[in-house]
């Protein structure tokens, strides 16, 4: 099945490299000049993966980002020319589920978007088909989490980061082991991702985030699931 692209930049000659070297690797790609046009096409295309650019000539990748989650789970990969911890660190906690940095190399890219979409796809495999811990329920297969019986919404990447937390049955995971079982990088990510993700998730399922019952820090080792 030919997975779809949509492709939000400004710079029309950036798109036309872009787009050429995405279908050259057997995507489809639809393009978006500016944020308006992402969201506007954004139901019409039902894109498997966006590829947003963070500036933009009508709004910024931030404002597009939040507004794609108000209605949408699907992964989103901020580009930005910035390596500023304070934007990167932004675009994540916008809703992004990745970011890459300008100039960019069109095989890395392809790559990183087929190591989402694997992350993203339903694995079939020996695991529980449902966790409970306490009042928060989560279902590997069907993948519905509740809180005391109140469905929760959570991205993809949400849902597959707290999903290798609950199948660890409480012991500690890594930064580096979710890079790699999440986001499929090894250990050559960038573990802020993991920090901003398990920041966003606990806002989600935490009765009160500041204060974390079920994702709890191991200092200086990673992140467990409170079985």
């Amino acid at each position: 099945m030919t997975r779809r692209v949509l492709l939000v930049e400004d710079d029309a000659r950036v798109r036309r490299v872009l787009r050429l070297a995405l279908e050259d690797e057997g995507f489809s790609v639809k393009e978006a000049a500016d944020g308006g046009q992402c969201l506007t096409d954004l139901p019409e295309v039902d894109p498997d993966v966006v590829l947003l650019d963070l500036m933009l000539p009508d709004t910024d990748g931030f404002s597009v980002c939040r507004e794609i989650r108000r209605t949408s789970s699907v992964p989103v990969i901020m580009v930005t020319a910035r390596t500023d911890s304070h934007d990167v660190v932004a675009g994540l906690e916008s809703g992004a589920d990745d970011y890459v940095t300008k100039p960019l190399v069109a095989r890395e890219l392809t790559a990183r978007i087929r190591a989402m979409l694997r992350r993203v796809e339903p694995a079939v495999d020996h695991r529980p088909r449902r966790v409970v811990v306490g009042e928060l329920a989560i279902g590997l297969d069907d993948g519905v989490v509740t809180r005391a019986d109140r469905r929760i919404s959570l991205t993809r990447t949400e849902f597959r980061l707290l999903v290798e937390l609950a199948v660890a049955g409480g012991r500690i995971r890594s930064r580096e082991e979710l890079l790699d079982r999440v986001w499929g990088y090894g250990y050559f990510g960038d573990s802020r991702i993991v920090d901003v993700h398990i920041r966003r998730l606990r806002q989600r399922i935490e009765p009160d985030p500041a204060n974390p019952r079920y994702v709890v820090t191991a200092r200086g080792l990673g992140y467990r699931l409170a079985i």
